[in-house]
């Protein structure tokens, strides 16, 4: 049993009795809540530049800042008009940070991002022109428009956070971050993204129709003739950074790790979890997807104001770290089952500690 004090969950500490264990967690745990307290500071006001032009979407909005608090790339795909490409302008407003919007079209090339060489005729040598990915925000508008061969263009700066032109490495920024928005795969003029490319986005965030009191706010408060609200600079790349070593600092159960190993080896072998759900997985998710489900829900908990993650995180960071990651059969595709079904089953019958 997993013992819990103030709703904070309590791990078992060696050589010291029980009671001894639950009060030197506790003070290590309100000491955790401490610094998520004077660390998050800057996320309540930045919400609130952003809600000046971006009503409703929370979700949307959330996601954008576990993406800024883990440096976790994230993927956004929804219909166009969405707000999709407004809410990742206004977050970059928000941050005193350079920022780069790359709009991805069939014709472009990889050096259309990455930069090239050219030959410079007076000095007779050739010269590095570095491109767009060289910020540290990148807003990848459309991404699914290109084709393979750009996508995979972004494979070693998502990864790596360096980029090589010829025989040269460059580093990126240490705020590095790729925000990428994709139309539906079903739209006309789309292209898949790689396997290995859309494994390395940490989320994958499905963005819905407002509802009808959102849409009504909408109305009222967009005019064609209005430049739109100001956004202010909120927050820098140096309270970002400290932000994310209080996020990694964060305080998981090993129940809780446990759980997280659960739901991913649930995609691999669903028989040994009694999910008869194996003839729709083609294959489950991989081990980035662990690292990923450890690194929302502490995001999330940091959000959230808490200096301890909670089962509630991880299912809440379930659907959008897997949803992707998570290779569904012909079978499964006939019968029109996605892989957010099977992530719902899961979720469903896996133990919660």
């Amino acid at each position: 049993m997993i013992t819990q004090t103030n709703s904070a969950i309590v791990p078992p500490l060696p050589g010291s009795s029980p009671g001894q264990q639950s009060e030197d967690t506790f003070i290590s745990i309100q000491a955790i809540n401490e610094q998520v307290r004077h660390s998050s500071a800057w996320l309540g006001l930045l919400r609130q530049e952003m809600a000046k032009v971006i009503i409703g979407q929370e979700h949307l909005v959330e996601r954008l800042l576990v993406g800024l608090l883990t440096g976790g790339h994230i993927l956004l795909e929804g219909l166009p008009g969405l707000a999709k490409t407004l809410a990742v302008k206004t977050l970059a407003m928000g941050v005193h940070s350079d920022f780069q919007r790359i709009q991805f079209t069939p014709d472009m090339l990889p050096a259309d991002i990455l930069g090239t060489q050219i030959y410079n005729p007076k000095d007779t040598a050739f010269e590095i022109k570095k491109g767009p990915i060289f910020s540290s925000l990148i807003l990848a508008d459309e991404i699914n428009r290109a084709p393979a061969k750009v996508q995979s263009a972004l494979l070693e700066a998502m990864q790596e956070k360096q980029v090589t032109i010829g025989d040269t490495t460059f580093k990126l920024p240490e705020l590095f971050l790729v925000l990428a928005t994709q139309n539906p795969i079903e739209q006309e003029g789309t292209y898949p993204l790689p396997e290995a490319q859309i494994d390395r986005f940490m989320l994958k965030v499905v963005v819905d129709y407002p509802s009808r009191g959102e849409e009504r706010r909408i109305l009222d408060a967009v005019n064609h003739t209005d430049a739109g609200a100001k956004v202010n600079p909120i927050v820098g790349p140096e309270d970002i950074l400290a932000s994310r070593q209080v996020v990694d600092s964060i305080y998981m159960d090993d129940k809780i790790k446990d759980y997280i190993i659960s739901l991913v080896f649930a995609t691999r072998d669903p028989k040994s979890f009694h999910l008869d759900l194996h003839d729709y997985i083609e294959t489950g998710v991989s081990p980035r997807a662990t690292i990923n489900l450890k690194a929302v829900s502490r995001a999330l908990a940091f959000l959230a104001g808490r200096g301890y993650v909670t089962p509630d995180d991880v299912k809440s960071a379930a659907m959008d770290v897997m949803r992707h990651r998570l290779r569904i059969s012909y079978e499964a595709e006939a019968e029109g089952i996605s892989s957010e079904e099977i992530i719902r089953k899961i979720l469903d019958t896996v133990p919660v500690p």
